[in-house]
Formats: structure tokens, sequence, C-alpha cells
């Protein structure tokens, strides 16, 4: 199953490799840093009222890139040039379920050993997290949910995200219902392991894995504009109940697209 484009531009196109700044502890959303690392706890923010996102950039100095930047993330997939891309390499293995609710999201801490490739450079797989509804669109239309799953280079700090668009359906996904029906309803205090429960990455994946890519930011403040956006173009079914339980923890934690700027969105066409 895809998101079918409505426009593309028929060039074939290499993409440099973009310079990420900056190291980023992704642990919390994408990289939020709050006391649990040792760092001063940040700004409370959240998805509504007066610390919802059309105010993250007045919460603090640190988070001006939300309302400033010139690269947010995340921005709706429409034009976009068609490539015969790097694929990416995905070296995932098992992890043991250590999940939490850290008041943003649901997030699974994996363990040490699964990564990425893209363009040469090898991305360690740091946790991934749920956002409902989907943060990224495709010609305007927005998916039930989305997952992201947070890379960091460990000797440039740089990230890559790899983002699947999850849609309701017919069909249980087992993958997916061994997080869900473990996930916290409330805050927790670090994350929760769950005895015998193994998770075998690959499962939550899409049989293929051509993608969107963009320069882009994290979704969450600070909104730092280090984020190489690998969005793959096929979704991944859950059932209703699925999309509803998450709902229920989760009833809105998307950011709203942003403004693309002008940015180029490349669209993965190898086979």
């Amino acid at each position: 199953m895809m998101f079918r484009l409505l426009k593309t531009v028929g060039f074939v196109l290499l993409i440099a490799v973009f310079s990420l700044a900056g190291t980023i502890l992704a642990q919390d959303d994408h990289g939020d840093e709050g006391d649990e690392h040792g760092h001063e706890e940040a700004p409370h923010w959240s998805y509504e009222g007066e610390t919802g996102p059309e105010h993250w950039g007045e919460l603090s100095e640190d988070y001006t890139l939300c309302v400033d930047g010139s690269a947010q993330s995340p921005i709706d997939i429409g034009e976009v040039i068609d490539a015969d891309l790097t694929n990416i390499t995905f070296n995932y293995g098992e992890t043991a379920l250590n999940i939490r609710n850290n008041g943003h999201t649901v997030q699974v801490d994996v363990d040490a050993g699964s990564s990425i490739t893209y363009q040469g450079i090898t991305y360690n797989l740091l946790q991934f997290h749920f956002h409902h509804p989907s943060e990224h669109t495709v010609n305007g239309q927005a998916a039930d949910m989305e997952i992201h799953f947070v890379h960091q280079n460990p000797h440039s700090g740089n990230l890559a995200v790899v983002g699947v668009l999850l849609v309701g359906g017919a069909d249980e996904n087992a993958a997916y219902e061994a997080v869900l029906a473990n996930a916290p309803t409330e805050k927790t205090d670090g994350a929760i392991m769950v005895d015998g429960v193994t998770l075998d990455l690959n499962s939550l994946l899409p049989e293929q894995t051509t993608y969107f890519t963009y320069n882009g930011s994290l979704t969450t403040p600070p909104c730092s504009e280090i984020v190489r956006w690998l969005l793959l173009d096929n979704v991944v079914e859950l059932t209703d109940e699925q999309v509803e339980a998450f709902a229920s923890i989760f009833e809105n934690n998307a950011r709203p697209v942003q403004s693309s700027e002008g940015r180029d969105v490349f669209h993965d066409t190898s086979e």
C-alpha cells in the first residue's frame, strides 16, 4: 500500500550529504534533553493551549527555531523530485521492550546493536516513538499515526530519522500489538522493562523501504534543524482498535505541518 503523489519532477539527481551540526542525545522524542540526563529541566511544552506548538518559540530562548527556523519539520510531501537514490540499509535486530510515557509520546528505548547505513554513514538506532495523527502529510492527507525511528551517528552526533506512516485497517499487527498493549497510559519515571517480550525491529517496517527525503528539524522543542528525514513511502497497517488504543493515551501529539520554505523533497525510485 502506498500514498501516491500527484506531481513529480522527472530528473535523476544526486543528493549531497548535508552536514548535521551538534550532538543530540536522542532519548526523549527526537532529542529533548531533560533532568533525567543530568541536564537542567527544559521548559514545559505541550500540543495545546498556551504551551502548544504556536507558542513553543515563546517558552524559551532555546526554542526560537520553532518559530524563526527556515528548515522546520514536519512538512507536506507534495511535489517531489524522482531520483534513483541510495538504498537505506537496515541493520536491525531484536530488542527487549523498554517502554516509557514521557508525557509527550510513548517511546521504546532499544538495545544497542541496531543501526541503518545511509550514503555510507552508519547511524545507531536509539529509540522509536509514535505520533497521532501523523506529523508528515502526503498531498495534504494525514495518516492515522506515524512512528519515528531515531538514529544517531556516534562520531558526529548527526541524526537520521526514519518515519513510517501507520493506517488503521482490519488485520491486527502482532509486532505493534506487543508495543501498544504495554504502552503506559500515564507519564512514567523513566523506561519500564516488560518481562518476556522481545521485539524484532524489522517486523515494524513495511516490506518495501523506498522513501522520501529532505533536510529538516526535530518536530519537538528545541526544533533544531539537524535532521536528515527519511520518510518511507509505503505504509504499515494496524487495526482501527490499535490506533484507537494509542489515541486514548495521546489524542493529538502531532506538530502541525510547517512551511517547506522552498526545500527540495526527493523520492527514491530505486528497486
